[in-house]
């Protein structure tokens, strides 16, 4: 069990709200959507009202700098069943990259593998106690798009299961490239922070306010946010 889960929820009661599509980029359609996620007519693009006024704060802060800019949000509110549904895909597709057969598999070496999928993605948990973070409404997976409205190149897609997507992968690089992707990603990170939130330690796109993993790496005695559905 990941070690945020041992903080305690003391669910507020904040709303779910829309993310409003004229205020920042939403990636469309919607990536787990488009692979038949069962969302059951809920919209992937919520999230609690606090963590949408923090997230309109972190756009102001982006466009400090960087004027015509924006934030993409590529998830938000995501029902268990759709995290369900994520891992069971994610695992697949492991499988495939490493070119193995679900059936050829040993009990250890599924164990290893599944082991790597929940490295990056959360357990689909009916615990109360224990909710995925996208779950609650208070985790959002984001990216930046430039004055083109053209997707910032952060140096790996999201949802990524690799080293690449730890958030400071690139930071001792001395390859220019590689360079500018850290530096994307610190600007991404910057605007986050400023407003509030704090990033997953395995993932450069995750950020979080309010639930368990928040209250984790924030030293907060408890969440405020639970699993809603």
């Amino acid at each position: 069990m990941k070690p945020f889960y041992s903080v305690a929820i003391k669910e507020c009661g904040e709303s779910l709200v829309a993310i409003p599509p004229e205020k920042f980029a939403l990636v469309s359609p919607h990536p787990y959507q488009k692979l038949g996620a069962p969302y059951g007519g809920k919209s992937p693009f919520f999230v609690r009202e606090s963590v949408l006024a923090a997230l309109l704060k972190a756009q102001e802060f982006l466009q400090e700098s960087y004027p015509l800019w924006s934030l993409q949000i590529f998830d938000a509110y995501r029902p268990v069943s759709v995290q369900k549904f994520m891992v069971d895909y994610s695992f697949h597709q492991l499988l495939e990259i490493e070119n193995l057969k679900a059936e050829n598999l040993t009990q250890i070496q599924q164990q290893e593998m599944m082991e790597r999928v929940y490295q990056f993605w959360a357990r689909p948990s009916l615990d109360l106690a224990t909710p995925p973070p996208h779950s609650t409404g208070a985790a959002v997976d984001v990216t930046l798009v430039d004055e083109k409205k053209e997707p910032v190149n952060m140096g790996s897609p999201i949802d990524e299961i690799s080293p690449r997507s730890f958030p400071d992968h690139f930071g001792e690089s001395c390859q220019a490239q590689e360079m500018q992707y850290h530096t994307h990603r610190c600007i991404l990170k910057d605007a986050m922070l400023r407003a509030g939130f704090l990033q997953h330690p395995s993932e450069w796109w995750h950020f979080c306010l309010g639930d368990q993993m928040w209250a984790w790496l924030s030293g907060e005695s408890c969440a405020r946010y639970g699993r809603l559905e």
